[in-house]
């Protein structure tokens, strides 16, 4: 009997790397970060690890990719959420969007559970599409520092959540939108 091709269909290229993604994005769900194994995920979708690493490249590439695909959806929730709003408000929607949205991916909840502090800094705070992303959900494209601090103080609700949601809400609302508010 002869193998059936595991891309039929589509854009090869798109679908092994979707695959590919999917497949270290169940074993980093099920297993951590750290049990991103190339070998394993080439198993567990049904190609080689040559064909891995054509595609998405090694364990650090194919991290970085996981994370991505992650980012872009809590970033397209999130953006969702605050389309209608500005100003503070957006600041605070687009804050606490984010960390609702993330501690309920299977993906990211895993990695903040189980990332060093080291990775923190090489991979989420230096990330310039972190910035980005960061600048585009709140609003404040023209002050890239103002970015930089919310990605900071996200990440310290991540690691060191407050009692409940509705007190992190209340510090955000005092502490964090205050700076963006305008005199009328």
């Amino acid at each position: 009997m002869a193998q059936q091709d595991w891309l039929v269909g589509d854009n090869r290229r798109r679908l092994a790397v979707r695959r590919i993604i999917d497949g270290a994005a169940d074993l980093i769900a099920r297993d951590g970060i750290d049990a991103v194994d190339i070998d394993v995920i080439a198993e567990s979708v049904g190609c080689s690890r040559a064909t891995v690493y054509r595609y998405v490249g090694g364990k650090s590439a194919l991290a970085d990719a996981v994370l991505a695909d992650a980012g872009a959806r809590i970033a397209e929730d999130v953006a969702r959420q605050v389309k209608p709003l500005d100003g503070a408000e957006r600041v605070v929607v687009a804050m606490t969007a984010s960390l609702a949205a993330v501690r309920s991916d299977r993906v990211a909840g895993q990695m903040i559970d189980r990332i060093t502090p080291k990775t923190v800094t090489r991979t989420l705070i230096g990330s310039p599409e972190l910035t980005s992303i960061a600048k585009e959900l709140t609003g404040v494209a023209n002050d890239p520092l103002a970015a930089q601090w919310i990605v900071r103080v996200v990440l310290s609700f991540l690691f060191w959540p407050a009692a409940d949601d509705a007190i992190e809400r209340r510090i955000i609302e005092r502490f964090v939108a205050d700076s963006f508010r305008t005199e009328a």
